[in-house]
């Protein structure tokens, strides 16, 4: 099991309120495309951070994750939340998705395809290769595929962490997508309340900087890429 495996496994709920304190991203999608009356993948979808929004007003709606502590949280939040089911789950890999070809209008990734294409793993752009031929086998004509990713937390401005910088370079130049960057800050009701919600998930070093800055409102970037098939 890879430490993030472990990560989400064991912390599920604890990851699930460090970002409920970002900003609601439903507004940026839609100024991308908008989902309502759409088939949806939310690829990666955690615990919901967008499935929470997109089931709203998705006709259908497919979350996939390879944990299924993330999802058993997501599908109880969505049940909180809904009274009609639009959604359901999977537990899948990136490059293989239990999805028939041509099914759904609107992929969206968030934070999850990089840990498949960093260049610490050593068939990155290879995963590459077969996430996209994935998320272009499953979209119907005219679909669009849109991916967010960090573009570094504790940043007012995007510094990449250089291990994405081939990820990011290849989304661009070889698969044509379009790209823009975004603050996603995380608010805390105190500069301890955000060490302390932190820490476990971005290390020691985001911790000293929290209490260096006394930072109640922790700064991040994330970048935005989108492509219309």
């Amino acid at each position: 099991m890879s430490e993030h495996e472990r990560i989400y496994r064991e912390q599920a709920s604890g990851y699930d309120d460090m970002i409920s304190r970002q900003p609601n991203l439903a507004t940026c999608i839609r100024e991308i495309r908008p989902w309502a009356g759409l088939d949806v993948l939310d690829l990666g979808a955690g615990s919901g951070r967008l499935s929470s929004f997109l089931a709203a007003e998705a006709d259908s709606l497919i979350c996939t994750d390879k944990s299924e502590a993330m999802l058993e949280l997501l599908d109880r939040k969505l049940s909180g939340l809904y009274s009609t089911r639009n959604w359901r789950t999977a537990c899948a890999d990136h490059r293989s998705l239990p999805l028939a070809d041509s099914s759904v209008d609107l992929v969206i990734a968030g934070w999850t395809i990089s840990y498949l294409t960093n260049s610490d793993e050593p068939d990155w752009e290879n995963n590459l290769e077969r996430i996209m031929g994935e998320l272009t086998r499953v979209l119907k004509p005219g679909g669009t595929i849109i991916i967010m990713e960090t573009m570094g937390t504790g940043c007012e401005t995007p510094q990449a962490p250089p291990f994405l910088d081939g990820y990011y370079s290849l989304l661009e130049q070889r698969y044509g997508f379009s790209h823009r960057w975004i603050r996603t800050d995380y608010e805390f009701a105190s500069v301890e309340d955000a060490r302390a919600r932190t820490e476990f998930f971005f290390g020691e070093g985001l911790a000293r900087l929290i209490e260096e800055k006394q930072w109640r409102i922790v700064p991040e970037c994330a970048g935005i890429w989108w492509k219309h098939v």
